[in-house]
């Protein structure tokens, strides 16, 4: 289940800083209840404005807990459509329900069928459906998914007709549809059918200061329920969350924001207080980034922009060198997505030094056959 972050307009979040005094920040102005300050964000948000009115069939990437029915809701919102959102979760539905769920049956069509019964699409008749997890629909239904978006028809199971829908679909995975085609298991026709308008949702550590503004946001909602409302992080606490991977996104953010708020004692939760697995996940690169506490910029000062695009290629070139030029390991060391990885490749040029990275390690990509 989807959370949605919802706020009526910007307001002010207490922070802790190094000193006792606490200072404010504004937070960005939500986007239909989906709150972020990061650009790749609010790109997805300018996108969503443009597509929703249309008919145009959207396919929503990301890591699970990313938010992806959040847009989908957004989608729908901004559409102008008269009829409902109905969602379709396809990874939870079996096999031999999922088509009578999603078109319908006649009574009598198979065991059990004691009455007609209208499927999903035709509930989202002048309306939006949204098929979550649609990578895992069996190849069958795939074949009169793409039916249905061809023709704007639904042929119930048992039935001799055919029933007109008016209906604009969202899909959503959290998977690489584009290697599942390459796999087998997902039908390329229907691949390119879906991803009329692809949009891909950035994961939680991707997404800049998000994580602190969202851990203070959930900390702050907590505290109101609980009637505390001094509760609040320390610096360090937000530092430690700030270096997690979060696999399971803002979901996984969430939870752990209510388990510690609702175990802690006093009102302050320090790093301590975290669960003891984010703590070793955060400690290495908290090491790493106290390295540069010490650090002394020069009195005539630096191209800012210039020194990070230096830094983030000398890192990208270290993660390639450390796995012998495999992409997908190399992406796993920095905490992205290979596909953001090797677009930030393309973007920097460095493709020749990936070239002589891999040239120079005998193995390569032996073991990650898609890797370039």
């Amino acid at each position: 289940m989807m959370h949605t972050v919802a706020f009526s307009g910007a307001q002010d979040l207490v922070f802790p800083s190094a000193t006792p005094a606490h200072s404010t920040i504004t937070l960005p102005k939500p986007f239909l209840g989906i709150l972020s300050g990061c650009p790749e964000m609010h790109k997805i948000f300018g996108v969503v404005e443009k597509v929703a009115k249309t008919r145009s069939t959207v396919l929503i990437l990301g890591e699970s807990g990313t938010g992806k029915e959040l847009i989908a809701k957004a989608l729908h919102s901004l559409s102008g459509r008269s009829g409902k959102l109905v969602p379709v979760n396809c990874g939870a539905i079996p096999e031999d329900i999922l088509e009578s769920e999603l078109f319908g049956h006649e009574k009598g069509a198979f065991t059990g069928a004691i009455n007609n019964r209208i499927g999903r699409f035709q509930l989202a008749d002048s309306g939006t459906i949204f098929l979550d997890e649609i990578a895992e629909m069996s190849p069958k239904l795939q074949v009169k998914l793409l039916r249905v978006l061809q023709e704007r028809k639904v042929d119930p199971v048992g039935s001799t007709r055919s029933i007109d829908v008016d209906v604009r679909v969202i899909a959503a995975t959290n998977k690489d549809l584009a290697e599942e085609v390459k796999a087998g298991r997902f039908r390329e026709d229907l691949f390119y059918r879906l991803q009329v308008v692809p949009v891909s949702l950035p994961p939680l550590r991707e997404r800049g200061n998000d994580v602190r503004t969202l851990a203070t946001y959930f900390l702050n909602r907590q505290a109101g329920e609980a009637g505390r409302p001094n509760l609040t992080f320390s610096s360090e606490a937000l530092e430690r969350m700030s270096s997690c991977r979060w696999p399971g996104n803002v979901r996984e953010l969430e939870n752990v924001v209510e388990r510690v708020a609702i175990l802690s004692d006093g009102d302050i939760i320090e790093a301590a207080h975290l669960p003891e697995y984010l703590l070793e996940e955060a400690s290495p690169l908290a090491s790493f980034a106290s390295s540069l506490n010490d650090l002394t910029l020069p009195e005539t000062g630096v191209n800012f922009n210039a020194l990070v695009d230096s830094y983030e290629s000398k890192l990208i070139t270290s993660a390639l060198s450390q796995t012998g030029g495999n992409k997908k390991a190399a992406a796993k060391l920095l905490g992205l997505n290979r596909t953001t990885l090797v677009e930030k490749i393309k973007k920097k040029s460095l493709e020749s030094r990936v070239e002589m990275i891999v040239s120079s390690d005998e193995d390569g990509d032996k073991g990650d056959p898609q890797c370039n």
